[in-house]
């Protein structure tokens, strides 16, 4: 009776597709943070399965300490070298702050005079200075009170990151060949070999990483003891590991140190200052494409571009795994897209 039943069944499989594709569209938006965080997770856990799987390879002559615990092992270092730190680098700190709050009183004079003296500054110590640090103080405790809940959010996500992290890898594998399933049986071994491909070349990130922070901690931790910086040791720790996070790590850094330096002499503030802008000049001409380049095989062209982009469409997250993402991607384009001369 129907003289074209094959032209209609397609038609509604095309338009059934299409609004499947429209509504996963739809829920990917809504969810997006989500899949940004599972996204991030995965890709960390990529990068640090290598370290979790030599971990557990260490032996003392036939003995393997860590076989089947290296991922606990690992945890329980990085938090003791969290409290250690803690630990060595907050109680003169708290003892510093705590001498300031009981001298400020009888320091404000001497202070208001020291600001009279630098220039454009005489309406900052206008009439009660007193008041002032008042007010200042009050709007910033209103502030902290109505962030409270932003911050509370955020250590969430972090801790929920940690915990897909960790997920990740102890039932990657799993993870891993259930989406190989979706693949045709023809074409899952191309992709499963061009993904291991990736995921070498995306280890290389973390020692090219560790290394940028490594020479950052180093030579910060230097010129702090050369300035006679107080708290250098704690000082150049930090500075090194935030750089981790590229761009707000290091001005974050840069705020904490000026602060400190700025607590005894101004001399020490601009030493501080020109350090952190020959630094950066440096880190980011010749240090992050050469470093970068010679782990993870990336011009240094497309590694600043990736940092660009990756910090516009995700923030710090972005950022962060930006080279990683940049990996993946330039190893599917070259299976998949890139059209060779013939030999």
């Amino acid at each position: 009776m129907n003289e074209h039943p094959a032209p209609a069944r397609s038609l509604q499989r095309e338009i059934l597709f299409a609004f499947a594709l429209a509504l996963a569209a739809y829920l990917a938006w809504l969810l997006r943070a989500e899949l940004v965080l599972l996204y991030v997770s995965g890709l960390f856990a990529v990068v640090l399965a290598p370290v979790v799987r030599s971990t557990a390879r260490f032996r003392l002559g036939r003995w393997q300490p860590f076989k089947g615990s290296a991922l606990f092992f690992l945890l329980l270092a990085l938090v003791a070298a969290i409290v250690a730190f803690c630990f060595l680098a907050l109680p003169p700190v708290l003892s510093d702050l705590q001498q300031f709050g009981h001298e400020l009183p009888t320091r404000l004079p001497a202070l208001a005079e020291r600001l009279k003296r630098v220039p454009f500054a005489e309406h900052l110590v206008s009439g009660n200075l007193s008041a002032q640090l008042q007010t200042i103080v009050s709007g910033t405790a209103t502030y902290l009170l109505f962030s409270i809940r932003d911050w509370a959010g955020r250590l969430f996500d972090v801790a929920m990151g940690c915990i897909l992290t960790v997920y990740f890898i102890l039932e990657g594998d799993l993870a891993y060949h259930w989406f190989l399933s979706f693949v045709p049986p023809n074409r899952r071994a191309r992709l499963d070999t061009t993904l291991q491909r990736a995921r070498i070349r995306m280890g290389g990130w973390l020692v090219g990483q560790g290394s940028l922070m490594l020479i950052l901690g180093l030579a910060s931790t230097a010129v702090y003891l050369a300035l006679g910086v107080r708290y250098a040791y704690a000082l150049g720790v930090l500075t090194g590991a935030l750089n981790i996070i590229p761009v707000l790590g290091a001005a974050v850094c840069i705020t904490l140190a000026l602060l400190v330096a700025a607590i005894d002499s101004w001399g020490r503030v601009i030493g501080v200052a020109v350090f952190y802008l020959i630094y950066v000049q440096i880190e980011n001409s010749y240090l992050i494409p050469r470093i970068m380049k010679n782990r993870v095989n990336l011009p240094g062209l497309a590694i600043l571009a990736s940092l660009l982009i990756g910090s516009a469409l995700a923030g710090v997250l972005g950022a962060m795994v930006s080279i990683p993402t940049a990996v993946l991607i330039a190893v599917l384009l070259d299976e998949y897209a890139v059209n060779r001369d013939p030999a």
